[in-house]
């Protein structure tokens, strides 16, 4: 929300200067973004009135203008297109400095010489106006500094407000902050009831109790919608951030942000019969202000009239009604909506406004006819028209129970020796009326503060109010014992270090994604949000990759070639044997997972290393180094993410616990990426365990080497091949010198038959007693293929 000073200014008369009012805010927990001014620097800009316009002798777009800056005329040539004899604008004189570093001079353009610039209003960084010069009032002095004039050096702020604090989005709900914690005095507005010169009303009918609480209209006939808006309030709108539409649409904007009521007018001549609020019936549509046509759901509400819907409750309006520049009679509406009945309406639809997301938070209900005289009061003064009598119609009002706070309790929570007084204090700069009974203030929220309703709710506000920096630094004084750690359970942050080591960057992604890619990942039908913070983040995840797929478009996108990342954390998918519980929710299975993906070359580029793109066995390697003495194995497998060749599970003791492999390439087309990333995701809790280390004498004697190759069936698995062979080491007894076994060929081709492969394997032998012999080692290879022969089917290769 942007807080131009002035308009503050006009409700507290405090003495604190700008800076310090940004600062008091912040560490009062309305956390001022930015401070700018409310233009950026220029200099030598003056108000100049235009006395006459002529047509340039050398150029059809161009005029020639003799200009008025206060004491001297100057001609200066100008192509604007509303350039009038008579107006006032900007002139930027010989010698200024605009936005952008343009420096103004004296110049000859098509043989006339021009002694300065008339300025648009994006030329002077006011906006993004450029399709004329700045017209300015007409009761702007002629040579005055613009600066000066229009108030250009006064703080703008940029509040960041947390959703508590509703009753601050508004001018008055800044000020009554400012005042409370400077003490200055707080000018309330006053509202005057318009005269009433009409009977006039419509009828209104609020069919929903659960969505309306209160409903207040009246009728204004006979106003000019063409009329001008003032320009001290299209700069207080322009500075707060609304752009100018119209008088009356800028009026209602107006109090929205002086008052925090959000309004809307319609035109009264295209509403058929009387108003009905309800909530919206399945099939209806409505085209709304922003041009979106939308269909409407039976919890969204709506105001209609007796042939369509005219209005989303609480959010925007509808275009059927909208008010024009033909506009001659409207119908003012201001109401309390509660705002369970708002909420994540307008997300629903992809948009956001400044009406909703002041209802969903909370707005005052006992206001509405107040806020409606304000309102009427402005467009009688602009807009003309006469007024008829207020509609007030009030069927549920939100209650404000009492609120007991204990002084002990404010002082154990604070961490302050907060004194009665300093408690009282507070609660009355924050206007909020209270009665003692004893050591407890029983307070009574007053009707705009929605944010109050336990004990640890006044307490922040004795606490803001009191000062946040006057809190005492005392450091922790509780024992820190150590906790003994398992040596058997590997830490979290070892395993991330472990990738870490591996080039591999970790990064946090939200647990919110979007349903279509989750699916297309997983496979499985993932947890639905009910109320989702964005339209693609609408389901809780089931895997880790989409997170990473995102971040990898995220990368390439900015022209990076090679990514390697991981994440660590939950996972969620329906259970219905899950229990609740403090971190559980009923239903819903949270698992931790351990997810890495890696595109591009395997090694950053450099000379002494040639250029390879990682593969499916580079990250199997990575998975299987990080499982370390886990005993991790990859077996071939499907999933309906990973190319079908290229695929692997991931099994403990045979039980499957992940999956490895490279992105299917429809996925990958789909996804647009240049080449398919590949990718593995593993239950975090297996790689937590690891074996304790043992003490292993080392052998002093030379190691005996021995190479086999082994002829399989195509379709048999190295890795089964090479766990047979290190099976017949651990349980033959001839074998058991067998220490390691290695890998290190695979052939096929010329003189195997077309469903073989053969696979060659090292065999390193080492006794800690003996140096061992050539017999001992030609009985342990015997031993080994004749185990092979039996299980698998294989024979020697020849000459092996």
């Amino acid at each position: 929300m942007r807080v131009p000073e002035s308009w503050l200014r006009s409700f507290v008369a405090t003495d604190w200067s700008a800076q310090t009012i940004a600062e008091r805010l912040t560490m009062a927990g309305l956390e001022v973004e930015e401070s700018a001014t409310a233009a950026p620097p220029f200099d030598r800009v003056v108000v100049a009135q235009v006395r006459s316009v002529k047509q340039h002798p050398n150029a059809d777009r161009l005029r020639v203008c003799e200009v008025d800056t206060g004491g001297a005329t100057s001609t200066i040539v100008c192509g604007a297109p509303n350039v009038a004899e008579g107006m006032r604008v900007p002139c930027a004189l010989p010698g200024a400095v605009l936005p952008g570093g343009l420096t103004i001079k004296p110049t000859v353009m098509r043989g006339v010489e021009s002694q300065g610039m008339l300025c648009s209003a994006r030329e002077l960084g006011l906006s993004e106006d450029h399709a004329g010069l700045l017209a300015l009032d007409g009761d702007a002095p002629v040579g005055q500094s613009l600066r000066d004039w229009l108030e250009l050096n006064e703080s703008v702020w940029l509040l960041k407000l947390t959703p508590n604090l509703a009753h601050c989005m508004s001018m008055i709900g800044v000020a009554r902050e400012v005042a409370a914690l400077s003490g200055a005095t707080l000018h309330e507005p006053e509202f005057i009831p318009v005269p009433v010169t009409l009977a006039d009303r419509l009828p209104v009918q609020i069919a929903a109790p659960d969505l309306c609480g209160r409903f207040s209209g009246r009728i204004i006939r006979g106003v000019n919608a063409r009329a001008a808006t003032p320009g001290w309030m299209r700069r207080r709108l322009e500075r707060a951030g609304q752009r100018s539409v119209s008088a009356l649409v800028d009026i209602s904007n107006y109090v929205m942000l002086e008052l925090g009521r959000p309004s809307h007018v319609f035109d009264l001549a295209r509403i058929q019969g009387g108003l009905t609020v309800r909530w919206a019936r399945q099939g209806e549509s409505l085209e709304l202000l922003n041009g979106q046509t939308i269909s409407l759901d039976a919890d969204v509400g709506v105001i209609a009239d007796e042939h369509q819907v005219e209005s989303l409750a609480g959010i925007m309006g509808g275009n059927a009604t909208a008010v024009s520049d033909d506009t001659k009679d409207i119908y003012l509406e201001a109401a309390f909506w509660w705002p369970q009945a708002v909420a994540g309406r307008a997300r629903r639809y992809n948009f956001s406004t400044e009406a909703g997301s002041r209802f969903e938070r909370g707005v005052d209900a006992s206001t509405t006819v107040a806020h409606i005289e304000r309102i009427s009061q402005l467009i009688l003064e602009i807009c003309g028209g006469r007024a008829g009598p207020i509609d007030d119609t009030i069927l549920a009002l939100p209650e404000r129970a009492p609120v007991a706070l204990r002084v002990d309790r404010a002082r154990k929570i604070i961490g302050a020796p907060l004194g009665d007084a300093d408690i009282a204090d507070a609660l009355s700069r924050l206007r909020l009326a209270y009665e003692r009974d004893g050591d407890t203030f029983i307070v009574t929220p007053p009707s705009h503060r929605f944010d109050l309703q336990i004990e640890e709710d006044l307490i922040e506000e004795v606490a803001r109010v009191w000062g946040f920096d006057r809190l005492p630094l005392r450091p922790p004084r509780a024992p820190s014992a150590m906790r003994p750690e398992p040596e058997a359970r590997r830490p979290v942050l070892a395993i991330k270090q472990a990738l870490a080591a591996r080039d591999y960057q970790e990064i946090i992604t939200y647990s919110f994604v979007e349903s279509t890619l989750d699916q297309k990942l997983s496979g499985t039908a993932p947890v639905k949000l009910l109320n989702p913070i964005a339209a693609q983040m609408d389901v809780m995840r089931t895997t880790l990759w989409g997170g990473l797929i995102e971040t990898l478009r995220a990368n390439l996108n900015r022209k990076a070639s090679r990514v390697r990342m991981f994440e660590v954390g939950r996972v969620f998918a329906p259970d219905a044997s899950v229990q609740g519980g403090p971190l559980a929710v009923p239903g819903i299975a949270q698992p931790w997972r351990v997810a890495a993906l890696a595109l591009g070359s395997v090694a950053p580029e450099q000379w002494g290393w040639p250029h390879r793109v990682v593969d499916f066995f580079d990250i199997k390697a990575d998975l299987l180094a990080l499982g370390g003495s886990v005993g991790l194995t990859v077996v071939a497998g499907s999933h309906p993410a990973l190319h079908p060749g290229r695929c692997g599970h991931v099994l403990l003791n045979g039980v499957a616990v992940g999956v490895v492999g490279e992105l299917h390439p429809a996925l990958q087309q789909q996804l647009e990426l240049p080449s398919a990333p590949v990718l593995f995701e593993i239950d975090l809790e297996c790689l937590r365990t690891r074996a304790v280390a043992t003490h292993t004498e080392l052998s002093k004697f030379p190691p005996v080497l021995r190479d086999i190759a082994l002829i399989v069936a195509i379709d048999t698995p190295a890795a089964k091949v090479k766990q047979t062979i290190a099976d017949a080491a651990r349980e033959e007894t001839d074998a058991a010198i067998i220490q390691q076994v290695f890998l290190f060929d695979e052939y096929r081709g010329k003189g195997l038959e077309n469903k073989e492969k053969s696979l060659a394997f090292r065999l390193r032998m080492q006794d800690t007693s003996r140096t061992l012999s050539d017999a001992e080692a030609q009985r342990a290879v015997q031993v080994v293929v004749g185990r092979a022969e039996r299980l698998l089917g294989a024979r020697l290769r020849a000459g092996s």
